[in-house]
């Protein structure tokens, strides 16, 4: 059962895990996945849409009405559509973004990878995902899925972050240590 997973534990792993099943006994869940994929890009895109969905000040059938309507634009149907509707109508839409991380994470179990999580200052050329995937497959010994964005405030280097583990090698990190090493010496 999918909920064995640590990532399923509180509100969010339970609604994840949830979906899930529910995909997966209807045979849906690579259609599920690719528009919680979307929902989710329509978030990163948008600080209106994102703070509707996490301001409880907006009513339940507010947040529900404009999801529905940026949804259909967007073309997310189905029981990924229904599922954001029940969280506006539950009033849990706080967690929908570790919902969808928590149902990414069960479907990559379920295929047999391995989800990483990869902050770069600028975006990875193809060649350089290809050489990042490779040295992850390498290291954890699985097929490896990247979720990747990009944080200008790293300056330079990556931060990945595969399962509990996290590689810092960004140059931000590397300049705060030193500066740190500075103030301490003197």
């Amino acid at each position: 059962m999918a909920s064995d997973d640590s990532m399923t534990t509180g509100v969010a792993g339970r609604y994840a895990s949830a979906l899930y099943d529910l995909a997966k006994d209807q045979g849906q869940t690579a259609e599920v996945e690719k528009n919680l994929n979307s929902v989710q890009s329509l978030l990163d895109m948008s600080d209106d849409l994102r703070r509707m969905v996490m301001n409880p000040v907006f009513s339940a059938d507010d947040q529900a009405k404009a999801l529905k309507a940026v949804l259909a634009k967007a073309g997310v149907s189905g029981l990924a559509a229904n599922f954001v509707q029940v969280l506006a109508k539950n009033r849990r839409l706080f967690a929908l973004q570790d919902m969808i991380k928590g149902f990414r994470a069960i479907a990559a179990r379920e295929r047999g990878e391995v989800a990483a999580d990869v902050a770069s200052a600028h975006p990875l050329t193809d060649a350089q995902m290809q050489a990042l995937i490779e040295a992850l497959k390498a290291s954890v010994g699985k097929d490896v899925k990247i979720t990747a964005k990009v944080d200008p405030s790293l300056l330079g280097g990556l931060v990945v972050k595969v399962g509990s583990r996290m590689i810092d090698s960004s140059l931000k990190t590397k300049l705060n240590a030193l500066q740190v090493a500075m103030k301490g010496t003197g």
